[in-house]
């Protein structure tokens, strides 16, 4: 397979296995959201990881595979290169990108997805389509400048430069740059730290967030009211609430 998923104390791993470069061609796009709809689907799953493996996470899409196309192929296939990665950003739970190598093209727009980019120090993420005429066609013109902000993404995708993770983290791409050794381990840390949090208000937070980005601010308010009082309904809330009483803040467990 060249996409895996493992499992492990509710923190569930998608891991890229397409050496050398980990290429992003359809088949992989597809198994994306099979595996991103499972870990959406499965009640142990409570955090993911997105990974390559040691040496790269993800250097772009397929090139030759693309070359192939005509505009006819692309139209039709368009729509399910995005899907796949609009089912990754939708997993309703906590999701960290563990950066190693080159994020390229696809791959950077795949770690767009998380919620979270933990970088190696010898991490290179760019969207360089503009280079080879066109520009990013899964999500990336959309959620960098999201993320990063209009100028900053314009920038990065009309000139298709790479940055260095110490400038992505300086622009806001990535949240953490870490010794390459290190970046799964401190992915899973963070996964699973909040993998022993409270499953509905985690779900509720991140759709409140994402939903709320996309709207007007008393539409997010809106979306973010219902969450909460809805929230008030969940055995989460009652322990919680109950724990701070009686033992203080922090010490709630959660199923």
């Amino acid at each position: 397979m060249t996409v895996t998923f493992e499992v492990r104390d509710g923190v569930g791993t998608i891991r890229l296995d397409r050496p050398p470069m980990n290429a992003l061609d359809v088949a992989i796009q597809d198994r994306l959201r099979e595996l991103a709809e499972e870990a959406t689907r499965r009640e142990d799953v409570r955090s993911v990881i997105l990974y390559g493996g040691e040496k790269v996470f993800a250097a772009g899409a397929d090139i030759k595979e693309m070359q192939a196309m005509d505009h006819t192929a692309m139209v039709l296939r368009s729509k399910g290169l995005q899907d796949a990665f609009t089912a990754v950003a939708r997993i309703p739970k906590p999701v960290v990108a563990a950066v190693t190598g080159y994020a390229l093209g696809g791959g950077c727009e795949l770690a767009l997805c998380a919620d979270f980019r933990i970088a190696a120090d010898n991490a290179k993420l760019g969207q360089p389509e503009i280079l080879l005429g066109l520009i990013p066609g899964a999500g990336g013109t959309q959620r960098l400048a999201r993320l990063v902000g209009p100028s900053r993404a314009k920038d990065l995708i009309f000139t298709g430069r790479m940055v260095k993770a110490e400038e992505a983290l300086a622009l806001g791409l990535v949240d953490r740059v870490v010794p390459a050794a290190e970046v799964y381990e401190q992915a899973y840390a963070w996964a699973a730290k909040l993998a022993k949090g409270p499953a509905l208000a985690l779900r509720a937070a991140k759709e409140s967030i994402d939903a709320g980005l996309e709207t007007d601010i008393d539409t997010g308010l809106t979306i973010e009211r219902n969450w909460f009082s809805g929230l008030f309904a969940t055995e989460d809330r009652e322990r919680g609430m109950r724990s701070f009483v009686e033992e203080g803040p922090g010490k709630a467990t959660f199923g």
